[in-house]
């Protein structure tokens, strides 16, 4: 992935996303709370697509952004669709394109129609803004082709400080349609537990191969452990998280801020 320098000629969704990239994958990080839980995010992600499908095979990056996870997918040659909704993000993610098969197709995700479908599906930190999420888990399956593989991040509805909503107590989802698609923590509108993400994958037709917690509250500098990340060594803050990993999942799922999730279509 090449390094981009800003220009003041850029709009400002490009400079947003050069923002959040010297956070994320250059420089030294400003916040490492959102810097440690960002890594960790994208080293379960990378993995649970490369451990179910091989290089080569086609990926949809769905919400893409910044493209980061496009464009390490393609460097693994893999060949990845780049997808948002804000179209001109499209030329940033190409002035990192580096090497590796990248196209773009921008476009709302519920409205998407390609001939063919995906080996895999990436949807990362998407799902918690839209209104309804049941009828996304569909349309994703709909995306992937017959044993194709789905792969999901989300805030975890069941760590034990969230405080927004669950999907399945409220009575009429569409009062969020007006506000979906926002961007940044900002747009969430419902963190989804794990049974209700169980349950999406049932109704869509879809197996949970795999679902896992990860990132602690100190992994990610919440309840004031930001201040502790600027001198703790970092090495102490993975071994926390391998530690509480090796819990019962009845407790991760209380204790870890993050969830991931791979779903497989029947062939």
């Amino acid at each position: 992935m090449r390094e981009v320098t800003p220009e003041a000629s850029w709009p400002k969704s490009w400079i947003d996303s050069y923002t959040y990239d010297r956070e994320e994958v250059f420089g030294t990080p400003t916040n490492w709370g959102y810097a440690l839980a960002y890594r960790n995010r994208r080293q379960e992600t990378l993995k649970l697509v490369t451990e179910a499908i091989e290089p080569g095979a086609t990926i949809l990056d769905l919400a893409a952004a910044q493209g980061n996870f496009t464009l390490s997918l393609a460097e693994r040659d893999y060949r990845v669709t780049w997808n948002d909704l804000r179209a001109e993000l499209a030329g940033y993610v190409q002035k990192k394109h580096e090497r590796g098969e990248v196209a773009y197709v921008a476009g709302n995700a519920f409205e998407l129609d390609f001939a063919d479908g995906f080996d895999c599906v990436l949807f990362c930190e998407v799902i918690e803004h839209v209104a309804h999420p049941d009828e996304f888990m569909a349309n994703i399956a709909r995306l992937i082709k017959p044993g194709g593989v789905a792969v999901m991040t989300t805030p975890n509805g069941g760590y034990f400080r969230n405080t927004l909503p669950r999907f399945s107590d409220h009575p009429d989802p569409s009062a969020f349609e007006a506000t979906q698609f926002k961007p940044d923590s900002d747009g969430h509108i419902f963190l989804l537990w794990p049974d209700e993400i169980r349950r999406f994958a049932k109704q869509s037709g879809l197996l949970i191969e795999k679902q896992l917690f990860f990132t602690t509250p100190l992994t990610n500098g919440y309840m004031k452990t930001h201040y502790l990340l600027r001198a703790f060594p970092h090495s102490w803050v993975w071994m926390i998280e391998k530690m509480v990993r090796q819990l019962p999942t009845a407790i991760q799922e209380r204790l870890m801020v993050q969830t991931a999730a791979r779903f497989r279509k029947p062939a």
